[in-house]
């Protein structure tokens, strides 16, 4: 099943149980696909790829708010924000957890030949296409730092 026939049995189901944040959630995934699917001129079915880039755009967007609204104090406006990073976070693929991305990044390392700071855009280009979906930028990036510093 693709993420836009997903998408609407969850708003459907959002819509029965009353919930207000999945239901605004879902709503804004579902708006963010039909902006990028006519971003084009024609309407054509996103790939898996873009359905993910779309969805870690969104997370991180979410993520971002919120730590905005805490550093100004603002908990009530953060909550909301971080309830919405939830849901969407389910149609997200299964993130890697620290160790294994270490360990993909010190085999990338070894295939592209990395020993210092100077080679991490090398690393992070392939490390990026390869674990796409997998684990969020910055995650790659600090996992890459702490392996090449």
């Amino acid at each position: 099943m693709g993420l836009q026939q997903d998408l609407m049995i969850k708003i459907k189901e959002a819509m029965k149980a009353k919930d207000a944040v999945a239901l605004e959630s879902l709503r804004a995934i579902k708006s963010e696909i039909l902006l990028e699917q006519t971003k084009g001129g024609a309407s054509s079915e996103l790939t898996k790829e873009e359905e993910i880039k779309l969805l870690q755009k969104l997370v991180k967007q979410r993520k971002d708010s919120a730590i905005i609204y805490k550093d100004q104090g603002r908990d009530d406006l953060a909550a909301p924000e971080l309830a919405q990073v939830e849901v969407i976070a389910k149609f997200l693929p299964e993130q890697m957890n620290e160790d294994d991305l270490k360990k993909v990044i010190a085999e990338i390392m070894k295939k592209v030949g990395a020993t210092s700071m100077k080679d991490m855009g090398k690393v992070m280009g392939m490390a990026s296409k390869q674990l796409a979906g997998k684990a969020d930028g910055k995650a790659i990036s600090t996992a890459v730092k702490q392996l090449l510093g």
